[in-house]
């Protein structure tokens, strides 16, 4: 039998069952948008491409959409001149409960019942109408909830995976829960009760009174919130940032495309949120281990990174070392050097502890923490007053708030996009001719004030081959680079409500100009230590030192 796919939680799918359809939500991710792009706008947002793409990739034939944004009617539009589904239908639902949006919306039901069954084939089924209602199953206590934007199985499933408690599925197309209407022998009166049912159940973000939300953050139980926005939705967005700064228990907002791409980066946000849960909700506590060496590796994109501290969390090794094609290799490799230069075997190691991007896949740790917790701890050992960390990377940005402990207050990333990165600074070394240890510094000896527009790496590196086109200085060029990657760097500052003292961490914080336009931008000095760039193999040491 034909699936009916939906995508919007005021979807009439008991509407549907009763003439005979299968009803189903669509939420699978694809990998690309390879079909979708030949035929959308470039704009489109995440949501509309991936229904799109279902649709021309076969998966989907039969497909009821819902009017809940202008993405969805665009996509309506697009499939219906592509026409390939064998049954495609656009709901026109309004934007309020009362009973001018109820008479509207029954009335498009009695439109979509009367084509729906004629392309089935079938009469409305009384019967299987009402068995089509479903009782929302209990909340399990204590628990978390995912909010916000309808989030595909794909991504929950890797929430489930990261988290150390039950968690609720809450976003929009999810947590549906319409109420049984009274049966009646008249039809359109029937539908008439299913309207007021429909438009009754808990609201999303495009209904006008959306204050009822209130309900899905104030469940007991409720231990932590995971908000999902969609890139280019504003609905969700709006809801979060009223939600910051309100919620009685922790917040993480995470971002997709509506692909899989970026699940792996979203991994390393979620275990950090894990990791930062109130202590009877963490996976693991860290009682003191008493002798021996313990390691800490640190698999980046750029640098793997390695510290050994003794029992006494002295420092007994510290390697930095290309990563290299394989965070694996690179790992062993680091480590290998490291215990050459304590004068040390692996026999010798108590316990080691990984993290960074690679640390799923090295073998030889103990237990893998985020990078996001490494830091934090390593940045408090080497200095209890920081207050924030700027860990500026390879391939990413952060910015950590630190608690007095040492532990993980609030956390922000940069998204997909290299710029601002340490990747950013070497594509633009590269591009100038100069080395890292020299864009470190000829930008302190600026004259001429420059700005880099561009946000995209790509376009930024067209920008600075265009100055140098122009005869502007050396000197010049770098120091607008700096200013832009302070810029971000103060951006995820003011959103993660960063407080000095501040501390930079990571293979940027080698580079002075990069240092100093930052501190310009908060209008604060940083502190800046000589195994910065080791804070997060030192955080992992110092956990390796607390296991069991």
């Amino acid at each position: 039998m034909s699936i009916t796919y939906h995508v919007c939680k005021y979807t009439p799918t008991e509407l549907l069952a009763a003439f005979g359809g299968q009803c189903a939500l669509l939420d699978e991710a694809p990998e690309n948008f390879d079909l979708s792009d030949q035929v959308a706008h470039p704009n489109l947002c995440g949501f509309g491409k991936s229904v799109i793409q279902a649709a021309m990739s076969g998966q989907v034939k039969e497909l009821v959409l819902v009017n809940c944004c202008d993405t969805i009617r665009s996509a309506y539009d697009i499939l219906k001149d592509q026409g390939t589904l064998d049954f495609l239908y656009l709901l026109d639902i309004l934007h309020k409960g009362e009973d001018c949006a109820v008479e509207h919306t029954r009335d498009q039901l009695l439109a979509l019942a009367e084509a729906y069954g004629a392309y089935k084939g079938t009469q409305f089924d009384r019967a299987a109408f009402f068995a089509a209602f479903q009782t929302a199953a209990p909340v399990p206590q204590p628990h978390l909830a995912v909010l916000g934007a309808k989030m595909g199985s794909h991504l929950f499933s890797l929430v489930e995976e990261t988290m150390p408690l039950p968690v609720v599925n809450a976003t929009c197309a999810n947590n549906r829960n319409v109420a049984k209407p009274e049966d009646q022998a008249d039809f359109a009166a029937l539908m008439t009760d299913y309207t007021r049912c429909l438009l009754g159940q808990l609201p999303c973000m495009r209904m006008t009174d959306n204050a009822p939300r209130r309900a899905l953050y104030n469940t007991p139980g409720l231990e932590g919130v995971i908000y999902h926005t969609l890139q280019f939705c504003d609905y969700y967005g709006f809801e979060y940032a009223d939600l910051r700064g309100k919620l009685p228990v922790p917040l993480l907002k995470i971002e997709s495309d509506g692909t899989t791409q970026s699940r792996e980066q979203l991994r390393t946000r979620l275990d950090a949120f894990a990791e930062g849960l109130h202590p009877h909700t963490r996976k693991g506590e860290f009682p003191m281990a008493k002798h021996g060496y313990f390691a800490g590796i640190d698999s980046g994109s750029a640098t793997t990174d390695v510290v050994i501290l003794d029992q006494d969390k002295t420092i007994v090794a510290k390697v930095i070392l290309p990563t290299g094609a394989g965070a694996s290799n690179g790992a062993q490799r680091a480590l290998d050097q490291a215990l050459a230069q304590a004068g040390l075997t692996q026999a010798d190691l108590t316990a080691t502890v990984t993290t960074g991007y690679g640390r799923g896949v090295i073998q030889t740790g103990d237990k893998s923490v985020t990078e996001i917790t490494c830091h934090a701890k390593g940045a408090h050992f080497l200095n209890p007053a920081v207050r924030t960390v700027i860990d500026i990377g390879g391939q990413d940005s952060k910015v950590i708030r630190v608690e007095a402990d040492g532990s993980v207050a609030n956390f922000v990333m940069n998204d997909k996009c290299a710029a601002g990165t340490g990747r950013f600074l070497e594509m633009m070394a590269r591009t100038l001719e100069l080395s890292l240890e020299e864009i470190s510094t000829i930008g302190l000896h600026w004259k001429e004030e420059i700005t880099i527009s561009s946000m995209c790496t790509v376009f930024a590196d067209s920008e600075v081959v265009s100055l140098v086109a122009q005869n502007k200085a050396l000197p010049d060029i770098v120091h607008g680079l700096n200013q832009s990657v302070a810029a971000r760097a103060a951006a995820l500052f003011r959103r993660a409500g960063g407080q000095g003292p501040c501390m930079m961490t990571g293979g940027v914080s080698r580079n002075q100009g990069v240092a100093r336009a930052i501190e310009e931008k908060l209008g604060q000095p940083l502190f800046l230590h000589p195994d910065a760039q080791l804070c997060g193999a030192l955080g992992a040491a110092l956990f390796a030192l607390e296991l069991p």
